[in-house]
């Protein structure tokens, strides 16, 4: 019975040494060194299943290509309004900060609550597609078990619904 109490209180200290390592940004990550349109196109996907990308065909021989497709969104009017009104929808959205944001493109950091884990989505409206085309990857880990996927759908809808 002793040893049961004392590994119970082993296994909580670790939890909250690492919920407190969290808090302190240990999860964060490093934000990516190069985000923005470059020649017509945004960032390729991540090279594991933690990203999405509606130019993810641009890559032929990526590795997570078919698992990163994701439709770019459609512009609603013109791209700057389109732009604004995303910006408008995460603003919303919980652990959103809006790092940079202009008339054709909108770059939001989104981060989790108790592990502060970050992700990095990209908005960019694509003159020539007609279309915002979007990119959102997490910066740690090998798995984002849908999230970006998710929160790119969710700002879909909310932008289909006016």
């Amino acid at each position: 019975m002793q040893i049961l109490k004392w590994l119970l209180i082993v296994v909580a200290a670790l939890a909250l040494g690492v919920l407190l390592a969290a808090q302190l940004g240990a999860f964060s990550g490093k934000p990516p060194d190069h985000l923005g349109p470059r020649d017509g196109k945004l960032r390729a996907p991540s090279k594991t299943p933690n990203s999405v990308s509606s130019q993810a065909d641009l890559w032929p021989q990526h590795p997570m290509q078919d698992y990163a497709r994701i439709e770019p969104l459609p512009v609603r009017g013109s791209g700057p309004a389109t732009l604004a009104r995303i910006r408008q929808i995460v603003e919303a959205m919980p652990g959103a900060k809006v790092v940079q944001s202009r008339d054709d493109y909108l770059y939001v950091q989104f981060t989790t609550r108790w592990m502060k884990f970050v992700d990095d989505a990209e908005f960019w409206f694509d003159p020539g597609a007609g279309v915002v085309q979007v990119r959102s990857a997490s910066r740690v880990g090998r798995k984002d078990f849908g999230v970006n996927r998710a929160r790119i759908d969710a700002i879909r809808q909310a932008l289909a619904a006016g």
